[in-house]
């Protein structure tokens, strides 16, 4: 009877492990950035964690130095100059930059450096951001901007045209 009771304990065991193994992976939303002309250049990808809503760039074949990086209000990247992005990630009506003491948007992340070679990577964290926010009715946009964001200054920390652009989906 000891021997059935550990066998049957054991079994148990074995199928929460099972079911622990199954466990979902983390849902994400990936934008594949493009330039005006329509070439791929990099990628943004979104996943919730603890703090928020982890947000990882990674572009090829664009302009060496500083770029400003933001999440748009809305999911269409239209050429030539993007506007259809809409403006910054904005819900709480703050103003722009993590310099700035009435900001930052939810939007607004840090610059982009993208070296010699035309690499450059950004990884930051939206904290309180969601999917369900990146991906409501009209979804959302990674822009990458000409020039180097200034942290501060309304709108968009004079970060100059929009260069690159891509609208996040489920993937």
């Amino acid at each position: 009877m000891r021997m059935l009771l550990t066998a049957a304990a054991l079994g148990l065991t074995l199928s929460a492990a099972a079911l622990a193994a199954r466990k979902p992976a983390p849902e994400i939303a990936v934008a594949t950035l493009r330039t005006p002309d329509g070439k791929e250049v990099g990628r943004a990808t979104a996943r919730e964690v603890k703090q928020g809503l982890r947000l990882t760039v990674d572009v090829r074949g664009l302009g060496e130095g500083e770029h400003g990086a933001h999440v748009h209000t809305v999911g269409q990247c239209d050429a030539p100059d993007f506007a259809s992005a809409g403006g910054h990630w904005n819900p709480l009506g703050t103003k722009h930059g993590s310099m700035n003491p009435a900001g930052p948007h939810e939007g607004d992340l840090p610059n982009l450096l993208i070296g010699k070679d035309g690499h450059g990577t950004l990884g930051a964290v939206i904290p309180k951001g969601t999917l369900a926010g990146l991906l409501d009715a009209d979804g959302a946009a990674l822009v990458v901007h000409a020039s180097r964001d200034d942290l501060m200054t309304d709108p968009s920390g004079n970060s100059g045209g929009r260069i690159a652009c891509g609208v996040f989906a489920k993937e």
